[in-house]
């Protein structure tokens, strides 16, 4: 699965236009559509309390056409729709997998954004509308029509921060992680054309009975830690020297000695070390399940006592260099240990975690100075 995604995203990315800019393309969406809602809201003149409902009835419809449109013609292939069918089931759920979230750079907001036309399309409805309904009451019209308006801004938005990175700061808002999780599990393969349809609030999906929540095992017992370091080289370079397994015991100094393959590991690859963290012996068995060159590597493994942990790197270019970010994240089955982690190990790892970094900086800048 890793490879087929890996190499759907290289001919996407070959397929993307050499003018596309993505910061146009998200930039006219904002834009317009702000410019439009202060049409709308312009138009409103000593509103009553009972015209105010008209925002939260005019949510829900929009609410329910998200779930609709998304569920019958983004899942299900019909003659009129076949390019949205393609576009989001095609496109969208193959470029995003379970594990694969993220998007990497800038232009990947192509198979995130809906297509910037749509939305001249859809406010020439909204104006259309807006315009009718005022012949009864303008208030209401300009109401309805900024309501709508508004929940396509809401859909874009989020559905863009729910393939965000998981260190990105919006990302760890309690709304947004919660809506990320349920849009993570509507991209599995299973789910996707029976669960979690809304993006932004999932009422529709809990009236249908298609609401699936599964809370990550990291919720209740996963050790979490990050940190980061700039290193005065390239990210290629940085993150080629930090994924090469076997030079690990040069910088961190819980790596004892690595059997493995020499150089840079790709996704598929697999690794065995011996460790001393926390003060412990232990070994240690690696698969390497993602490499993007010079922008994200990442490694789970199985140790002693039930241990499973993943180490993820990710490179990002600075004017000094990289800014580098190692995220550990590990949890024991069983409750001893997980007491034993949380009362002695964990202040050990996350201090042999911190040292590792800067001597990462220090060992790969020699290392990567050299001819």
């Amino acid at each position: 699965m890793i490879f087929d995604t890996q190499a759907f995203r290289a001919r996407y990315r070959a397929g993307i236009h050499a003018r596309y800019n993505p910061w146009l393309h998200g930039g006219f969406v904002l834009v317009y559509g702000a410019l439009c809602l202060v049409f709308f809201y312009r138009t409103l003149e000593a509103v009553r309390p009972l015209e105010w409902l008209t925002i939260v009835l005019t949510l829900v419809l929009f609410n329910w056409g998200e779930y609709t449109v998304h569920k019958k013609l983004g899942h299900h292939k019909h003659r009129l729709s076949a390019l949205f069918y393609k576009r989001h089931s095609g496109d969208h759920h193959s470029f995003f997998v379970p594990g694969q979230m993220r998007y990497e750079t800038a232009q990947d907001w192509r198979v995130i954004l809906f297509p910037a036309w749509l939305i001249l399309i859809y406010s020439s409805g909204l104006f259309a509308a807006w315009w009718l309904l005022s012949l009864v009451n303008s208030n209401v019209a300009g109401l309805f029509a900024s309501s709508m308006l508004l929940g396509y801004l809401s859909y874009e938005i989020f559905h863009a921060c729910e393939h965000l990175p998981d260190h990105h700061p919006v990302a760890r808002l309690p709304w947004i992680r919660h809506m990320r999780r349920l849009h993570e599990l509507h991209h599995r393969r299973d789910l996707m054309q029976s669960k979690n349809f809304n993006i932004v609030f999932p009422l529709m999906d809990w009236l249908h009975g298609t609401l699936d929540w599964q809370p990550l095992e990291r919720d209740h017992c996963v050790t979490v830690m990050q940190h980061e370091v700039e290193i005065a080289y390239g990210p290629e370079q940085v993150l080629a020297y930090a994924s090469c397994a076997t030079r690990w015991p040069e910088w961190h100094p819980s790596s004892v000695r690595v059997y493995g393959p020499s150089g840079s590991l790709v996704a598929g690859s697999h690794f065995d070390e011996d460790i001393f963290a926390g003060g412990r012996t232990g070994q240690l068995s690696w698969d390497v399940v993602e490499y993007v060159v010079g922008q994200r590597w990442q490694a789970r493994a199985t140790g002693n006592y039930g241990l499973n942990l993943s180490v993820t790197y990710e490179c990002q270019a600075t004017q000094c260099g990289t800014r580098f970010v190692r995220t550990l994240e590990y949890h024991f089955p069983g409750l001893v240990m997980r007491l034993l982690n949380r009362l002695l190990l964990q202040k050990r790892i996350e201090r042999e975690s911190a040292e590792s970094l800067l001597a990462l900086r220090n060992v790969a800048e020699q290392v990567l100075a050299q001819p």
